[in-house]
């Protein structure tokens, strides 16, 4: 149940980006001939005054077919007529869209908390080890490493990449007071029932879940899985993390079927497996910007490109150059699929 959960939920995704650039378009006058929930054959279709609609028998996606996407057909409502500032709406509408799902989601899974873990330390454990010229209670940790921390989430993602020394910058008293190659680490210390439990000894405030806090938490949410996105985008491209460890389609659908499975009851699973989702959906919305043909964001370079020539030039670059640029990107995008997916296999399997 759980691998068809995730398969609608990626069909979904795709359906519900492709909505974000057929709404911009109708906004902005562009002719749009043909916008599709689903692939494969038409189950459903009905003409409109000037597209088509059409619901078709594989729930993995859709696509809005607007008039001229690539090159100029005469059509004075074509996509490639229109201004620079309606097609960067356009473009940028499909990653728009979905970051608000992935908003929504959040929105919607932390409406019944009660509470959220803050930043401000508050006590530590007996027998903490790194008081020394380090935190103190009442200390409201503000980055790690340059990275701002907002809530205790932020405190352990940031601490758990980091080598156990860290520039700590802290609001002390109403002022930063920087804590320079500090050394902070998990440790064996012993909680109220006489457990050994292996923590950062820290304790940190509770903020009270009222309207306001569980909307800005949504906002830090949502924020925060951008971050996410781009450290691991850095970590690839530094060469920290390889494409073998990157997980396609396959392994997404494995790991939302992996957290289904180990959910104590189904209301959690279905909880786990949303979060996850509201992740992907902001994952896709960063990625699909990223300036690499074929994307969202690899047009709107492009666009960017096209102006400063005609500016420069007095000549405006003929699309289907752009069109065979944009078809080589597909056709190396596909590739790392494949990769990906074989990756994603081999690791099941093995």
């Amino acid at each position: 149940m759980y691998i068809i959960i995730a398969i609608l939920a990626f069909g979904v995704l795709i359906a519900v980006h492709e909505l974000g650039h057929f709404l911009a378009a109708k906004a902005c006058g562009v002719k749009v001939n043909e916008f599709s929930i689903g692939m494969g054959p038409a189950i459903l279709k009905k003409q409109g005054k000037e597209t088509l609609y059409a619901l078709r028998c594989l729930p993995i996606g859709g696509y809005c077919a607007m008039e001229g996407e690539d090159e100029d057909t005469g059509d004075e409502r074509a996509f490639t007529r229109q201004p620079a500032w309606k097609r960067a709406i356009i473009l940028v509408a499909g990653a728009l869209m979905n970051f608000i799902m992935g908003f929504i989601i959040v929105v919607i899974l932390y409406s019944g908390a009660n509470y959220f873990v803050g930043n401000t330390i508050v006590d530590t454990i007996d027998g903490f080890k790194y008081a020394e010229n380090g935190i103190e209670p009442g200390d409201r940790i503000y980055s790690i490493d340059g990275h701002r921390v907002y809530y205790q989430e932020d405190f352990s993602m940031y601490m758990s990449r980091s080598n156990g020394n860290v520039d700590m910058v802290v609001i002390r008293d109403g002022e930063k007071v920087l804590l320079e190659d500090y050394e902070l680490a998990p440790d064996y210390y012993t909680d109220e029932d006489g457990e050994q439990v292996y923590v950062y000894g820290l304790t940190f405030n509770a903020i009270e879940a009222n309207f306001w806090q569980k909307l800005r938490y949504s906002v830090y949410c949502s924020y925060n899985f951008v971050r996410i996105v781009w450290m691991g985008l850095t970590d690839l491209v530094t060469g920290n993390a390889g494409l073998d460890e990157m997980a396609g389609v396959v392994g997404i659908v494995s790991t939302i079927n992996d957290v289904g499975q180990a959910s104590a009851t189904s209301a959690i699973a279905f909880a786990n497996i949303a979060y996850l989702i509201a992740l992907i959906a902001v994952n896709l919305a960063v990625v699909n910007m990223l300036p690499i043909p074929a994307l969202d964001g690899g047009r709107v370079f492009f666009l960017l490109v096209n102006v400063i020539v005609e500016k420069v030039f007095r000549k405006k670059v003929n699309p289907k150059y752009e069109g065979y640029i944009h078809a080589a990107g597909m056709v190396v995008l596909l590739g790392l699929m494949v990769v990906l997916v074989v990756n994603d296999v081999m690791r099941i399997v093995g």
